[in-house]
This record gives structure tokens, sequence and C-alpha cells, in this order.
């Protein structure tokens, strides 16, 4: 198996999730079909087929996503007919078992494909021959690929964690374990618009449906794959408040609040939506919308605002909201609910990034400096100094110090 064909098939499992059973089954059952238009279906989450009959217009459940991953996932597996099929085959099945995420089932496929991958072209005749070395091998190579440490992070920890299991069967020694192989993240900043931009991007006319959705991820904080698994039902109008039953990072459910600016477009686009389809937001025929298309939907709001330059992804409007909401002095804590973290410290960056109170305090500090200006705790006594100068504080022992015979 070539990378070509690795990095396809990662490129596929990117938008599973939100394809439909319908369309995914109709494309395997083509024999007209090419993998680039599969590939490409998936991506935009269209169905190839003709007939409307039986789009779905329910919103799919986390149990029944999670199921449609798992499946999908063991048949591409199948398919590749890699050396150690069978035990990726039982291990994506412990973690549906063991209720892991779809997005995790999903990556954990797409770490393992490219690990046997790899160890396959090295030679190895099957799962049990691998040792440390290769491991350390295959991080090189992702690292050569040019991918981000945090991918390679997660590969790693991918495959750390199907070592384990195979060890715990019996299937692999001890000795193979890497326990010291880690791979170094860099703590970034959290990125956030500048509050002309966030006006700038407001003021593109665009649909209704596509505002509601900006503004909704400006004023809740929501990550994306929250808001596109949101349906009408979890939505408190009069409260203003959404309920999300499930955390898309942790599993914790929360509760968010949005505006009185986000409550007029939700308005909005309520009188315009089909009543029939349960999710909030939907796309062709009250499909489930892909995370592609709504990130290609903000590139364009982006490229109308004139700020595509800035690489802004839809995460940086939930970087956005926790940066003003701290400029405005909300307390961490409650900041730390709204976000739903599981931890207080990942709450703090947003601090460092946005500490108004030690901004002014280094500004004001630097405006005396500048002006060559001292109060009298900072003036430096002359006088005081030349006596210090003068006195001997420690004056010297007179005496020799003579060592033991």
């Amino acid at each position: 198996m070539t990378q070509d064909v690795l990095s396809t098939e990662e490129l596929g499992f990117a938008t599973v999730i939100n394809t439909s059973r319908a369309s995914i089954s109709h494309l395997e059952s083509s024999t007209d079909l090419t993998l680039g238009t599969y590939l490409d279906a998936l991506t935009h989450g269209e169905s190839l087929s003709s007939s409307d009959e039986d789009l779905p217009i329910k919103a799919p459940s986390p149990g029944e996503s999670r199921r449609r991953v798992l499946e999908h996932c063991l048949k591409r597996l199948s398919d590749l007919e890699l050396d150690a099929g069978g035990y990726v085959e039982e291990y994506l099945c412990h973690q549906y078992r063991s209720h892991f995420q779809a997005s995790t089932i999903r990556n954990t496929y797409t770490g393992l494909v490219l690990y046997l991958g790899f160890i396959k072209e090295k030679g190895k005749a099957g799962i049990e021959n691998v040792d440390r070395e290769d491991l350390e091998a295959f991080v090189e190579h992702e690292q050569d690929r040019g991918l981000k440490p945090g991918t390679v992070k997660l590969r790693l920890e991918i495959v750390k964690a199907f070592l384990r299991f195979m060890i715990d069967k019996g299937v692999l020694d001890e000795d193979v374990f890497p326990w010291r192989l880690k791979v170094k993240v860099p703590e970034t900043l959290p990125r956030a618009m500048d509050p002309d931009e966030v006006d700038r991007l407001l003021a593109v006319k665009g649909s209704v449906r596509d505002r509601a959705m900006i503004l909704l991820l400006l004023r809740t904080g929501m990550r994306i794959g929250e808001l596109l698994q949101t349906r009408v039902m979890d939505v408190v109008m009069e409260e203003q408040k959404i309920l999300i039953y499930e955390g898309e990072k942790n599993q914790r459910g929360r509760v968010v609040y949005f505006s009185e600016d986000a409550k007029l477009a939700l308005q909005a686009w309520l009188k315009k939506r089909d009543p029939a389809v349960q999710l909030l937001f939907y796309g062709y025929g009250g499909r489930a919308l892909s995370y592609s298309a709504a990130r290609i939907m903000f590139l364009k709001y982006l490229e109308k605002a004139g700020l595509s330059h800035k690489g802004y992804t839809l995460h940086c409007l939930r970087h956005t909201y926790a940066t003003e909401l701290i400029n405005a002095r909300m307390p961490m804590e409650c900041l730390e609910k709204l976000l739903g973290h599981s931890r207080l410290e990942v709450t703090q960056r947003y601090a460092v990034l946005t500490d108004k109170t030690k901004e002014e305090e280094y500004f004001k500090a630097m405006a005396v400096i500048e002006r060559r200006e001292r109060d009298e705790h900072y003036r430096c006594d002359r006088e005081l100094q030349e006596i210090l100068e003068k006195t001997q504080l420690l004056p010297p022992y007179g005496e020799e110090l003579y060592e033991s015979p």
C-alpha cells in the first residue's frame, strides 16, 4: 500500500460522520464510481442518487453516528487487506463497546492504517514482529511529511494505545512498548479576531442561515461540531439558551446562552427553515451539514469581509467569544463552565492573551519610564548611597586562621 493511498483513506474519513447512511450505501454499491468521485461526494455531503424519496430529515443520534462510523471503518478495513486487519477490527469494536466517540474511532482507524501500511512497506511480515524502533521511525516519517506536531502526537498516542491493547492480549511483549517516546507540542496562544474585524465580518451580506450560524458561534462559544448537531428542540428561545446534552470533546453536557443579536438572526432563520427537519441547521434536502460545508461557507464570508489573508478558522470564533468575555471581566470559573472545559488551566490560556489589567499596568509603568519620572519610592538617595559605600558592613576578620594539624 503506497502513502498516496493511505493519504486518500485519511481524507475520506474526515467527513464520514455527517454523511447519511443512504448515500454511503449507494456509493459503495455503485460500480461506475471512481474513488475520487466517492471521496468528493463524502466531502460535500451529497448523494449521487437521483432519487430524493429517502433523504433523511431526522437528526442522527450520537449512537447512530458511532455505529455508522464503525461499520464504514470495518468495511474499508476489509478492502485494504492489511496483515493485522483482524486485530485492528477487534480494537475498533473494543472502542465502540467502551463508548468512544465517533471521531475517536475514525481517527484510530486512520492512524492505525497509516502505521500498519508503514511497517508493511518496511518489510515486516506481521504485527507480531514490530519493535520499538518501528514506532520511532513512523513518528519521524510523519514529521517528514510536514504534519503539525499535534497531529503527529495524536498518531503516536493512537498507536501506543493499540500496542497496549495487543500487549494485554498477549500478542506482543512488554519490551516493544515505547514508554519514553513523546512528541512535544508547542503551547500556542488562541487566535481571536479583533473587534473591528468582527464588525467587518458581521457586516457581510449573506443568507439568513449562514448569518445565524456565524452569530451563534460567536455569541455562544460552541464548537462547530456541537452546533451542527444541535436540534431545534435544544433551543430555549425565551431564555436565550441552548442545551448541549453531550459535549463534542469531553462528552460533558452544558448550557450556553446567546445574545440579542444572535436571537434576532436565529428567529429570522426559524421562519424560513423547514419545520420537518429536526436539526437546527441543515443542508440540501434536510441532510446534516458537514464540517467541510460549514468551513467553505465561513471562508466565503472572510473573503467578502477582506479577511481571507488572516487565516481565521471557524474555531477562531470560539476564541473570540472567550476573549471578549474576559475583556468584559467575566470570572474565569464561569467562563470555564460556558466553554465546557474539563480543567481551569485550559481556560486560563485566554487570560494570557487578554489580561487587560496586566496590559494597563504595563503601559502605565512604561509611560512613567518614558517621561523619566520617578516617585519617592523609586528615587535614589545619593547621600545614603555614599554613606553605604564608606561603611564596611562586614569588616575583615583580623586574626589569621590556621588549619588543624
